[in-house]
């Protein structure tokens, strides 16, 4: 178990050793200052005069939006048209089929809104070319979709006054060709090296030492889990995601894997005080997630290590945790910090079965994306995490009698409705969703059948997972769920487009509005928002309106489940 310690607090260390620098290097790119990837300037503006894109004009905040929601309609048709024709398509060495509309539906909004939700078991519900044309095309996108409305938000922040935020397209090129893509090749590389697979061929069928026939998948596994991990994007190439033996073949490709989700939502919080200039502003925001997440690790580690007292009663061994649920040559602590690392981010892919994990491991993941603000997914989550410095700015400002200001800009009443609405937007979309799915299967047997493993506190869990899964753009699941379905497709696809595209335009709207308005520089009338103080008043504002929104149904759900096992 000390071996296991050890291999936590080694992955964290590398991970904050190595978010600072790459912080520092992407607000270069996003500042268009000279950096070592500048040979890749020719290629950019080829891209620019293929695409017949202005690099030089700049856009003012509706402008940003239109661009950015109107590519995003267009993926929406590419993904479906490819999903559902996918059988007729080339690279189908397996033969497996196109999928069904409202499963299509549900899968192309998953993926273009950086969720990747799946409905589906990777290795039987796609071909080579729908993973590779579809999936790992969409998750490049939509992770520089997100960090190009981050940039924007930098760009806004920075300006004293100005009605522009930069220019789209340029974000969303140099995001891929200077972060996502270099990364991802140093990653896939590491994989590979790791034992993972990346080939075109179809399913081997080999003879097991027993003398029988079995089957094995394979595909360009590496290329797909490299980009999941880094863009937060999350799903699996097979059904079982990295707890599968070839997505996640050893502990070090999970160290790997593990490091890389956390590794950019990190890296931009740095990013945010390279840009500004304000460093000590950053270490505050980066301390209050941080704290956040070793003690949601500290916890987790903790209960899943400390295995089932239930089980401990009847003099079974609890040596090695709790392993239900548990890959043996990761190990129990190695899965919860995964589970509070994939779900800190809006990342969601796993190393473990979440429907497995001990109630309070269980109601931190739902947590964790309940609140939905710590680290985030990249870009957004700093983004989710500005909304709540803006209600904290304007409720402090009051307090101490003081006009609200945020980097020299008053804070007045359009700039906070559009943040309340935004902050209670995510509990509404998630626990109405609940609520109609709980009456429904209140009311049908049938259906609580086929969509319930479990019935009383855990089967409450599982569905208001799916919708906080959905709601924080996660994608990760209590897969004891049976949610390849009309009402389960079609529901959590109607919350991932809300849930994704409000919030943005909710936020680059107070971000463009307050652009536009007049600096007023710092005096000592100021509210400071880089001290302890202002980062312990913006934890209580997230935690009074996000946290406590949701305690009721957690109450029901995992907190009953931990009373009644103890």
């Amino acid at each position: 178990m000390n071996d296991e310690i050890w291999g936590i607090a080694l992955q964290i260390l590398i991970l904050v050793l190595l978010s600072y620098p790459l912080g520092g290097y992407i607000a270069k790119v996003y500042r268009g200052e000279k950096n070592f990837m500048d040979f890749l300037t020719p290629f950019e503006n080829g891209i620019y005069k293929v695409c017949s894109i202005d690099a030089t004009e700049q856009m003012n905040w509706k402008h940003f939006l239109k661009v950015l929601l109107t590519l995003n309609l267009f993926w929406f048709v590419w993904g479906m048209s490819l999903l559902v024709a996918q059988g007729a398509l080339p690279l189908n060495p397996d033969g497996n089929i196109g999928q069904s509309i409202t499963q299509a539906f549900n899968t192309t909004i998953s993926f273009m809104v950086n969720c990747n939700l799946q409905h589906y078991s990777g290795e039987l519900g796609m071909t080579y070319f729908t993973q590779l044309f579809v999936i790992m095309l969409l998750q490049f996108i939509t992770a520089a979709t997100g960090m190009a409305a981050f940039a924007a938000v930098l760009k806004g922040m920075s300006s004293k006054t100005t009605s522009t935020l930069g220019n789209f397209w340029v974000y969303l090129v140099r995001t891929v060709t200077r972060i996502l893509l270099p990364l991802s090749i140093i990653v896939g590389v590491m994989l590979i090296l790791g034992g993972t697979p990346m080939s075109l061929e179809g399913k081997q069928t080999i003879t097991t030492l027993e003398g029988t026939q079995q089957v094995i998948s394979q595909g360009p596994v590496a290329a797909i889990v490299a980009i999941k991990q880094l863009g937060t994007n999350g799903g699996g190439f097979f059904g079982a995601n990295s707890a599968h033996p070839l997505e996640n073949p050893s502990y070090f490709t999970n160290m790997i894997e593990c490091i890389s989700i956390l590794l950019i939502p990190m890296a931009l919080i740095w990013c945010l005080g390279f840009y500004l200039k304000r460093r000590k502003f950053a270490v505050c925001v980066f301390s209050v997630m941080f704290i956040v997440y070793l003690t949601t690790v500290y916890i987790s580690v903790g209960q899943e290590m400390g295995g089932n007292p239930q089980i401990a009663q009847m003099g079974i061994s609890q040596a090695a945790g709790s392993m239900e649920g548990k890959e043996v040559r990761i190990g129990s602590a190695a899965t919860a910090l995964w589970a509070m690392t994939t779900t800190v981010t809006s990342n969601g892919s796993v190393n473990g079965m979440h429907d497995s994990l001990t109630p309070l491991s269980g109601m931190l993941a739902l947590l964790n994306m309940q609140i939905n603000c710590w680290f985030g997914g990249v870009g957004v989550g700093f983004m989710n995490y500005y909304v709540f410095i803006i209600i904290a700015v304007f409720i402090s400002g009051l307090m101490v009698g003081r006009t609200p200001e945020f980097l020299g800009k008053k804070i007045e009443a359009k700039e906070m409705k559009i943040a309340i609405i935004l902050a209670l937007l995510h509990p509404l979309l998630i626990l109405c969703g609940t609520a109609i799915a709980s009456y429904l299967a209140t009311n049908n047997p049938a259906l609580s059948a086929e969509w319930l493993s479990n019935p009383s506190f855990h089967g409450l869990s599982q569905m208001l997972y799916e919708f906080t899964s959905s709601a924080a753009n996660n994608g990760s699941g209590f897969e004891g769920l049976g949610d390849n379905t009309p009402f389960w497709n079609i529901s959590t696809g109607i919350v991932l487009i809300f849930s994704r595209y409000l919030p943005i335009i909710g936020q680059i709207a107070i971000v463009g509005i307050l652009a536009q308005k007049r600096y007023v520089p710092e005096s000592v009338g100021t509210l400071e928002t880089d001290t302890v103080t202002f980062s312990v008043m913006t934890f209580a504002v997230i935690f009074i309106i996000a946290a406590l929104a949701f305690f009721p149904a957690l109450t029901l759900g995992p907190i009953a489940e931990y009373l009644t096992i103890r």
